[in-house]
């Protein structure tokens, strides 16, 4: 057996899925075993980094790794060669530079391969271009995880000691926790301002049209109140309309380049309401392969972690014989369509896409989960528009005056839909305008009046904090999604809906760092930072001399807030009205790692603790109250205080108010459009109310 396996190849991968994947295009001359992500890391226990000796990493095996270690060693042993072949990115070669040191007692012939989507031409193409590991990629990487090391590591005790054990702090998280916090800021200080519209229904021809008031007596901000609304249209009373300008525009709207992480990111978010964390879990299933009817496992998608919007050679004579195949020759450019990458931008991969364009998401939907088909389906669409025509419309722009007033009324038609018959848009016809021409006088049939206020800048959600991220250099394709779970993990931002809200605790430890951190923080360091990594990664910097030159100015930073930030143990503690039904004593609201909680003040001689209530109970003549409780696989609901005695239990989400017809607790379910409905479960209330999201 040993002799057999002497001539075969060992590849490491980093997951079981894409090891099951990539086995099944290679004969039975390659062994295919995962490392199961890092083997070889920091301890989470220690700083161990060696300040005095050039910050050196003192890296370790990881907790509950040793037995798969010495298993791929046991096979490298065995094997002709070894294939390191974790992800094309900078974490993906840092992984096998660490397998490289550690099997290369055990077989000197180890190299590193790079698949950037997992078809067969893809890993056989691969496997006969193995190459050496890259320090450079190595040392952005490592460069990056001594950085937050240091960073999390000094910085964590000194919230623990002011603020609350168990408390920590990131490089990258702190600067997007400060732009959570710094936007409910201004959220808070705004001062809604009131305006009106008036708009015009008319007709012309027996075709009824809405045009706009945007001027009265020069004045295009005139509608500031009621009074101004009502004196424009006791104007209009006796005043004809009369149409003064046509203006008529072709306009030419390109698609969009296929995608790239962020991009993927915000279009899931917006589109398909995923997390960042979703949209890369649903991606990394795609890419490393699922089980398609008569194939086996495939690997649906190119290497998701990309900034690039790249496309190969070959990728692109199939997506063009694609479109030549399912659509008339007017939809396929003469010449490629061609992308800016953004500034920055790393090209080592190709944008987001199908392994294969052929594979339309119709055809493998039943093999697919809910979530792997709306995903992939997005990836498809954006992958085949990005190279097809533009779409072409006609847009009609109608200056129209009445008095002292003018209104405009606008209007498009779509002469050839181009790429966007890919999402099958249904346009033609919409927007449209009567045939108007200057000197027309249309009908006045209705003034519409309408207030407004002003609205404070929304808060974030998944799609704009990456966005926000993206724009401003702060972080990278792989980081986007973890900072965001971090955050709510440190129970420092919590979801509102989709919207991300800073908590007491969040704002508080905000606050801290911001008076005491403020370079830290700001977004041109943290973008610097970054531009020094791809530094490093290019070979153009040395990585220890980039994090000597921030330590020594950090460590004063350090060493001044620990002398001067003052303790705040227990500030957000909160007497309640509760008692304790085992001791009698007051219950005291009080914050712990997963959130608010009521404990026993008489603690540690009581130890009782209970989630905090978010309500009386619907059912009726029960007296207890809903609490948020998880199921065993992590899944919230929501359940009487008196289980068993009382069976009420929902998934539907607590509002923040009681009803206001009976006192028990209200739920909220989100309709589409991004609006709710408030109501009430107890039996015989009825109380319900819909809330639209303007």
């Amino acid at each position: 057996m040993a002799n057999e396996q002497n001539n075969k190849t060992l590849i490491i991968v980093e997951s079981p899925t894409k090891a099951r994947t990539i086995t099944k295009y290679l004969g039975n001359k390659f062994i295919v075993l995962s490392s199961m992500g890092h083997i070889i890391d920091l301890p989470k226990s220690r700083l161990a980094i060696d300040i005095a000796h050039d910050f050196r990493p003192e890296y370790i095996t990881v907790r509950g790794k040793a037995k798969l270690l010495n298993e791929l060693k046991k096979n490298a042993s065995l094997a002709s060669s070894v294939l390191l072949a974790t992800d094309p990115d900078r974490e993906g070669e840092a992984i096998s530079w660490h397998l490289r040191n550690a099997l290369a007692e055990k077989n000197s012939n180890i190299h590193r391969v790079e698949f950037h989507e997992i078809t067969d031409s893809a890993i056989k193409e691969a496997i006969d271009h193995p190459r050496d590991i890259d320090l450079n990629l190595v040392n952005a990487q490592q460069a990056r995880r001594v950085l937050d090391r240091l960073v999390g590591y000094h910085l964590s005790p000194i919230l623990w000691k002011k603020v609350k054990k168990g408390l920590s702090a990131g490089r990258v998280q702190s600067v997007a926790l400060a732009i959570i916090c710094e936007r409910e800021k201004e959220i808070e200080a705004f001062v809604p301002a009131e305006y009106w519209s008036l708009d015009a229904l008319l007709n012309h021809n027996h075709k009824k049209f809405r045009a706009s008031l945007i001027s009265f007596r020069g004045n295009k901000e005139y509608l500031k109140k009621k009074e101004h609304a009502d004196e424009v249209i006791a104007h209009l009373n006796d005043k004809t309309f009369k149409v003064i300008s046509v203006t008529k525009k072709e306009r030419k709207r390109r698609p969009l380049p296929p995608y790239i992480t962020s991009k993927l990111q915000q279009d899931a978010a917006n589109r398909l309401g995923f997390t960042s964390a979703k949209t890369m879990m649903v991606a990394q299933q795609l890419y490393e392969g699922v089980d398609i009817t008569g194939e086996g496992p495939v690997g649906l998608i190119t290497y998701m972690r990309t900034d690039s919007t790249r496309i190969s050679p070959i990728a692109m004579e199939g997506l063009r014989n694609y479109i030549s195949a399912h659509y008339p020759p007017e939809y396929l450019p003469e010449t490629p369509n061609t992308y800016m990458n953004k500034k920055g931008a790393q090209d080592a991969h190709e944008a987001i896409r199908p392994t294969d364009v052929a594979r339309d998401p119709e055809s493998i939907k039943n093999d697919l989960t809910s979530d792997q088909y709306k995903l992939y389906r997005l990836i498809w669409k954006r992958f085949v528009s990005s190279q097809m025509t533009g779409e072409v419309s006609l847009a009609t722009s109608v200056i129209l005056k009445a008095g002292d007033c003018e209104f405009r009324a606008s209007g498009s038609i779509v002469l050839f839909d181009g790429f966007t018959a890919v999402e099958k848009e249904e346009k033609t016809g919409r927007d449209t305008l009567p045939e108007l021409k200057e000197g027309d006088t249309p009908k006045l049939m209705e003034l519409v009046p309408e207030q407004h206020f002003t609205t404070p800048p929304p808060r974030y959600n998944d799609a704009s904090l990456v966005k926000f991220l993206e724009e401003s250099g702060i972080g990278r394709p792989s980081t986007y999604a973890p900072t965001i779970n971090t955050l709510i993990k440190r129970y420092y931002v919590i979801r509102h809906g989709k919207q991300l809200v800073p908590t007491a605790l969040g704002r508080i430890v905000n606050d801290i760092l911001v008076k005491f951190f403020p370079e830290l923080i700001s977004i041109g360091f943290t973008s610097s930072m970054e531009e020094k990594l791809d530094l490093i990664e290019d070979a153009k910097s040395e990585w220890v001399g980039m994090i000597r030159d921030f330590y020594s100015p950090f460590i004063e930073t350090v060493e001044h807030a620990e002398k001067h930030i003052e303790e705040i143990k227990g500030v957000l503690d909160e007497d309640t009205d509760f008692t304790c039904e085992k001791c009698g004593r007051p219950m005291k609201k009080k914050l712990g790692k997963y959130g608010f909680f009521l404990a026993c003040s008489g603690f540690p001689e009581c130890r009782n603790a209970l989630p905090i209530p978010l309500g009386k109970c619907p059912i009726a003549g029960c007296g207890g109250n809903v609490v948020k409780r998880s199921s065993k696989k992590g899944r919230p609901f929501y359940s009487c205080t008196r289980y068993p005695d009382c069976t009420f239990i929902t998934r539907d989400v607590p509002a923040e108010k009681d009803c206001p017809q009976c006192g028990s607790a209200l739920f909220v379910k989100k309709k589409k459009g991004e609006g709710e409905t408030v109501f009430c479960l107890k039996e015989g209330c009825g109380y319900h109310i819909d809330i639209l999201n303007e």
